[in-house]
């Protein structure tokens, strides 16, 4: 009973953390419509700048609990300010990936400077010891913890919500040119908004600094869970932020006692659930609008007939047959593996609106089901690589039938879902390999002639494979289902008033990416001989999301330019170490600010040709 009332104390008091910080994601999107990703990277500086004040200047727990918020705070309005604003007329995406950037850079400098090893701080001595309360022993600082995440909580909620100038925040943000007439600086307003939801995450990060181990890495370890707890409670809504935040570490700490392995997935079992009853979450309203609608910089500025491109795509094949007489061939296959994946997610995303966050569960699970069938029943590579792009298909019709209903971050959240619950199953399963993952998978002989284990005649299948599904995705983007899809992107009810049913449209196009990003995954596990828990990680659907961006949003060549660019960029910058995820997190922010339609986007503009 004690042990169970234990993990109940320790579900409390991450639930104090998770409220305090979905709170601060509550504020900035509720009041400026920004899905702030760089949050878990403001905690992580709260608690690093408390440990920083503390070993460098003396400086103990409580002045850091009032000067820690108000610094971090700061360089989040000067955030704000110099980037942020620059995206509020923006899609929720852009914003999204732009604060990615952000937290990529910040936790990127922070790991070159301080490593990523845990450092401990010390709890104020008169928090120190606990309170034996007879069917459990109480810390007094996890107590305290509580407590002052409850008041924390509750008193932002009264501001914004019962006080004057919460309501001038809210004016502010919901009718800008009004407020301004009354002679209020709106532009001030939402940087103080901004300013007061990152003082909240730092705030949350000197509370956990005594609790945790204060490293780098911290804040990225706990945003995904985070940001579920904001969707199962509702986008934007605060209360709903400070009532799940609690409610979720209650649950998890209860899961954690009764079935332990399962403590780190039931969070996003709890948001599928929610969002199949409830699309907005407990307390949150709809979005208007179903898919995502690029603005002029990031759609492709010329849409040509399919026999347009075809010079370009003979000379795409003619460039990358004779590719590995020039570059190494290893490389290349790696290179169409991630470009085949990354064609697979602008199919959604560029040509559908639909922002998926898990795609790459489709990439690990072929991978995975590839490796199982040739290695433990020893198929050959053609029905191996068959199997696993079919059981990709076949998650992506169980999670279509899901997602598909939700709109924009919900979709995307529900993807993000089934891809943390797909990761637990992949850890957790006996066939998977665990951290070690699948290894020594057979190549094997296509056909029972080729000789997969000699590196030309792979590269040529891979090639091969690549192209098929290359075509199949070119074929899919200009026929009368296409066209379809392009309209349900730019105005869906118009398409319905047309009789189309959005839905199975859009369940058949990410049955279609699923499998596509199954047949890359399967290339990849019989090229490497390997099936990872990096392959299903979401990382790794981040950095799809960063090919499509790179290379341009709905463009045709845009997913093989970026993957080059993003491959190329992680194989010959590898020995500068950590600084690579901080020259990623530049190029996010970039390419969002600046360069939205990519690559092939400005050649496109400057030729005056599609690609």
């Amino acid at each position: 009973m004690q042990a169970f009332l234990s993990q109940v104390l320790l579900g409390l008091i991450n639930g104090a953390f998770y409220a305090m910080l979905s709170l601060g994601l509550a504020v900035i999107f509720g009041l400026l419509n920004i899905i702030n990703f760089a949050h878990g990277a403001q905690y992580m500086m709260g608690a690093l700048a408390a440990w920083l004040l503390a070993t460098y200047f003396g400086v103990n727990y409580w002045v850091a609990l009032i000067v820690v918020p108000v610094i971090v705070g700061g360089l989040g309005m000067l955030l704000e300010k110099t980037v942020i604003r620059r995206t509020y007329r923006l899609e929720h995406l852009f914003g999204l990936l732009l604060t990615l950037g952000i937290a990529s850079i910040i936790e990127g400098l922070f790991v070159n400077y301080y490593g990523a090893v845990g450092r401990p701080y010390a709890v104020p001595s008169v928090l120190q010891g606990a309170v034996n309360l007879g069917f459990m022993v109480l810390p007094l600082y996890r107590a305290w913890v509580i407590v002052a995440s409850l008041v924390v909580c509750l008193t932002t909620w009264a501001v914004i919500e019962r006080t004057k100038l919460g309501s001038y925040l809210r004016a502010a943000t919901e009718n800008p040119p009004l407020v301004l007439a009354f002679g209020i600086n709106v532009p001030r307003m939402i940087m103080l908004t901004y300013g007061l939801g990152v003082g909240l995450a730092a705030l949350a990060g000197v509370m956990a600094a005594p609790i945790y181990q204060v490293n780098p890495l911290m804040g990225s370890n706990l945003i995904i869970v985070v940001f579920a707890v904001v969707v199962i409670g509702g986008m934007g809504s605060i209360l709903g932020s400070v009532v799940t935040g609690f409610g979720v570490g209650l649950i998890e700490g209860i899961t954690k006692a009764l079935w332990p392995e399962a403590s780190g997935v039931v969070v996003f079992v709890l948001m599928a659930i929610v969002l199949l009853i409830k699309p907005a979450g407990l307390f949150g309203k709809s979005f208007s609008g179903a898919t995502l609608a690029l603005d002029e910089e990031a759609r492709p500025p010329l849409a040509g007939e399919p026999r347009q491109y075809l010079r370009p795509i003979l000379v795409m094949v003619a460039l990358l047959g004779v590719a590995p007489f020039f570059i190494y061939p290893v490389f290349l296959m790696k290179v169409l593996c991630f470009a085949l994946f990354a064609v697979s997610f602008n199919l959604l995303i560029g040509f559908v609106g639909l922002g998926s966050f898990g795609h790459a569960m489709f990439l690990g699970v072929a991978g995975y089901a590839t490796g199982h069938m040739a290695r433990n029943w020893g198929w050959p590579p053609e029905l191996a690589i068959l199997g696993g792009t079919a059981a990709a298909a076949a998650l992506g019709l169980l999670t279509g039938v899901l997602a598909v209903r939700r709109q924009k971050i919900y979709f995307a959240m529900v993807t993000l879902a089934f891809a943390e619950m797909v990761y637990f199953f992949c850890v957790q399963a006996p066939f998977t390999g665990g951290e070690d993952g699948m290894q020594q998978i057979p190549q094997g002989r296509l056909f029972g002639l080729i000789d997969l284990s000699q590196t030309m005649p792979l590269y040529y299948v891979v090639l091969g494979i690549f192209i098929c599904g290359f075509l199949i995705a070119f074929r899919t983007i200009n026929s009368p289902f296409g066209q379809v899809l392009k309209a349900i992107r730019e105005n869906e009810p118009r398409a319905i008033s047309l009789g189309y049913h959005p839905d199975r449209y859009k369940l058949l196009v990410f049955v279609i990416s699923a499998a596509l990003a199954g047949l890359a995954g399967s290339m990849k596990a019989i090229v490497f001989q390997i099936a990872s828990l990096q392959d299903v990680y979401h990382s790794t659907s981040g950095e799809v999301i960063l090919m499509a961006l790179v290379g341009g949003l709905g463009t045709i060549f845009g997913p093989l330019v970026g993957a080059f660019a993003i491959v190329g960029m992680q194989q010959y910058l590898a020995p500068l170490g950590q600084w690579v995820v901080v020259v990623q997190g530049v190029i996010f922010v970039v390419c969002v600010l600046t360069f939205r339609q990519g690559i092939i986007g400005l050649l496109v503009r400057w030729i005056g040709r599609p690609l």
